[in-house]
Parts: structure tokens; C-alpha cells; sequence
């Protein structure tokens, strides 16, 4: 799909958002949405290798990548009429991405997208998005994403459970991000959500600047890291740009961004070996 379209899919999206009532037995599109003979565009992919700081001499796809070439797909499920939770506002929880072998980025991939249910969540109601790959009839790559729409729940306040921030861990490096980071990003994704892009825009929607794309942070800790087989992160909280993080490990997997005065935005874990 071309960013056009993509942006096209978004802007449905917004104009379904108003009428939509979010809740965890809402009804939702069970269609599985496939694509086959996915060719990975290189000049694409060798800008967001260097956006996200992957080495770009590498012949496979770095294991985040896939997300990039699926996420047409869950867009345009999420950007129905049938699918209940608003686009406007909806905010990307977790994912846990699993590559099961090593993709090669001149392969021909099929992908496959479908929502795997709803589920109540203390803020208000949540959708998990599977994506798959597939290369010769195998799958190779897999992910669950969990997308949130804040509403009220009817829940008292204080009885919603308190989850305790994790203790620091040993901050490695310290990153100065530019405010053009969620452009470039955007330019090598596709994903161009207006609250990425400039002030302006990211204070329509409630952010006093613009805000890095989550794939992008969980893409430059892994990075960071060295490759994986795979991945699971939580998103804790928008980082703003331009800004400053601190990237923290423990040398085993376990990874974190902060801010100067500590404030979580991202945890997760790379899980094995990169292929």
C-alpha cells in the first residue's frame, strides 16, 4: 500500500472515531486481511534501518520490520465502520513479536492480519491486533499488539490496581532526540499519525509537543541491544521530542527508556538470538 493510501485509511479512521462506543463485548470484524508476494522495498528499509540505528550492510530484515509491512493491514481494520474502538486517540499498550527464522529482505513474504478479540482493561477497553508472515507456506515471523481506547469504565478509582514502577536499571547510553525524529520516522514507516509529526498537529490531540512512535523507541533499544529473535515491551508513556532519554539494561535482555528525571516511557525484553 502506498503512504497515500495509508494515509487515506487514517483519515477514515478519524471520521468513524466520533461515533464510535468503545466496550470490551462490543462486536468487531473477525476478517482475516492477507496480502501475498510482499517484496520489501530497500531504499525503505535502509532508511529506517538508519533511523532506528540498525546496521544497513545487514541482508536480513531487522525483527521489528514486518510490523512496518503489516500495519497497513491492522489499519485498515481498525479504520472501519465495524470496528468499535475510535482510531482517534487510540493508544498502542504492548507487543510481542516472535521471528522464527532469518528473514531475508529480497524474500517474498505473505502477511496476514486479523483482530483477536476485546478485553477490558482499567482505562477502558483493549484490541489485540495478530499479525503473521509467512514464506513458503511457513509462518516466520509473528506479533500480538494490544491497542487501548480510554474511556470510562465504571470502575471506582480506587479500587483499580496500582502497578509499582520497576526499579531503574543501569542506564548504557543517553540519547538527544531531534524534533524531526517522528518525520523520519514516518517518511521510512508510513506511519504518518499527525501527533508524530510537528507541534502543531501533536496539540490537537492533547500533546504539548510532538511524541515519538512507540515502534520507533522498542526499534532502537533493540538496536542497542544487538538483534533478537524476538521482543516484548510496554509502552508506559509518550516521549516527547525533541527530548532526552536514557537507554538502561541489565546485559541479559531486560531494557528501559527514561527520561533525566526518571520518568518510565518504555520496558521490554529481547527474547533469544538473532537467527
Amino acid at each position: 500500500m502506498t503512504d497515500r493510501g495509508l494515509s487515506l485509511l487514517l483519515a477514515r479512521g478519524a471520521l468513524y472515531s466520533p461515533f464510535k462506543r468503545p466496550s470490551p463485548e462490543a462486536g468487531f470484524p473477525r476478517d482475516r486481511l492477507v496480502l501475498p508476494g510482499v517484496r520489501v522495498d530497500l531504499d525503505r528499509l535502509a532508511a529506517y534501518e538508519r533511523v532506528c540505528g540498525f546496521p544497513t550492510e545487514d541482508s536480513t530484515l531487522p525483527v521489528t520490520y514486518p510490523h512496518i509491512l503489516g500495519f497497513p493491514l491492522a489499519i485498515r481494520l481498525m479504520s472501519g465502520r465495524d470496528f468499535p474502538l475510535p482510531l482517534l486517540g487510540l493508544v498502542h499498550t504492548s507487543i510481542d513479536i516472535v521471528r522464527h527464522t532469518g528473514l531475508p529482505a529480497t524474500g517474498a513474504y505473505e502477511l496476514a492480519v486479523h483482530i483477536e478479540g476485546l478485553a477490558p482493561h482499567r482505562r477502558g477497553t483493549e484490541a489485540t491486533v495478530v499479525t503473521a508472515m509467512r514464506a513458503g507456506g511457513e509462518v516466520v515471523w509473528e506479533s500480538r499488539s494490544t491497542y487501548l481506547a480510554r474511556h470510562r469504565t465504571g470502575t471506582p478509582a480506587a479500587s483499580r490496581s496500582q502497578q509499582e514502577p520497576p526499579a531503574p536499571l543501569p542506564v548504557v547510553a543517553e540519547w538527544r532526540l531531534g524534533g524531526d525524529i517522528g518525520r523520519r520516522y514516518a517518511a521510512a514507516s508510513g506511519d504518518r499519525n499527525p501527533i508524530h509529526l510537528h507541534p502543531l498537529t501533536a496539540r490537537l490531540f492533547g500533546f504539548p509537543r510532538a511524541i515519538a512512535h512507540g515502534m520507533w523507541t522498542v526499534a532502537r533499544c533493540l538496536a542497542a541491544h544487538g538483534g533478537s529473535a524476538g521482543v516484548r515491551a510496554q509502552f508506559r508513556a509518550p516521549v516527547l521530542l525533541p527530548g532526552l532519554v536514557r537507554y538502561g539494561t541489565d546485559g541479559q535482555g531486560r531494557f528501559e527508556l527514561r527520561d533525566a528525571a526518571g520518568r518510565l516511557h518504555l520496558t521490554g525484553e529481547a527474547v533469544g538470538q538473532a537467527p
